[in-house]
């Protein structure tokens, strides 16, 4: 533990500053060894308010080299409103994800429906972030305890009556500055949002977490991430459903 706690002040420290790191010095031996630095890293950083799942993609996976999807929290001094206007000086993977979120309304112990526990679906959009200069090659230990990624998280309208859409086959773009810039559908995340869902559910107990009443749990990127920058005006369009968009200062 005191390891754990010590690669955590070394993230939140690069994560104040606005600095990289090529590795921690050193790195957890597995992914429960990263999971306890993230969990180290969780206080530091503050209040969370659900979960985000990193790597969704066959695309994402095959890019950051690792097996399967990621957990992460949602801090909320880095959660922001559609129109905001968010701070961009410090970002490193510069890209936008347009994503479903589900929000929880009740707990979720093992083995429950996890679908039955949802209380709305929402649109959103992650820029996630790296406290590491090469992200893609630290593996998924390291990429758990910089909490896969989190940083800046626009959650945007609600969905009514989605539980009879077609998530898999539900058509989104991301457009930059009045341009589209990336098209993908709800399949590009594990098939289907509700998978993603399904599989966190099921996969944080294994450490020590589960789904709780009011959780936020945005389930990965539905398109090819394009390149954002400092002045960037975003919308992530999920047709007939709606829309989410921002600026990022300049």
């Amino acid at each position: 533990m005191a390891d754990a706690a010590r690669c955590a002040e070394l993230l939140w420290a690069a994560w104040r500053r606005g600095e990289r790191m090529t590795a921690l010095p050193e790195p957890p031996a597995d992914e429960a060894a990263g999971m306890a630095v993230q969990n180290a890293l969780r206080p530091l950083v503050g209040e969370s308010y659900g979960w985000k799942i990193a790597a969704t993609s066959a695309a994402g996976q095959a890019h950051v080299r690792v097996s399967g999807p990621l957990p992460g929290p949602l801090f909320t001094r880095f959660r922001f409103a559609p129109g905001d206007v968010l701070p961009s000086h410090d970002l490193h993977m510069r890209v936008a994800e347009a994503e479903f979120a589900f929000r929880l309304g009740a707990d979720v112990h093992p083995g429950d429906d996890v679908l039955a526990a949802v209380d709305a679906l929402h649109l959103a959009v992650e820029l996630p972030d790296s406290r590491f200069v090469d992200f893609a090659a630290v593996g998924p230990a390291q990429l758990l305890a910089d909490a896969a990624c989190a940083s800046r998280f626009v959650l945007g309208p609600e969905v009514p009556d989605w539980r009879g859409l077609d998530l898999s086959t539900a058509g989104t773009a991301l457009w930059i500055n009045g341009a589209e810039a990336a098209r993908g559908t709800g399949a590009a995340v594990l098939g289907d949002p509700r998978t993603a869902l399904a599989w966190l559910a099921a996969e944080l107990p294994r450490f020590g977490h589960r789904l709780r009443a009011g959780d936020v749990v945005t389930t990965g990127t539905t398109t090819p991430p394009p390149t954002v920058g400092p002045g960037d005006a975003v919308r992530a369009d999920f047709g007939e459903l709606g829309s989410v968009g921002f600026t990022l200062r300049a």
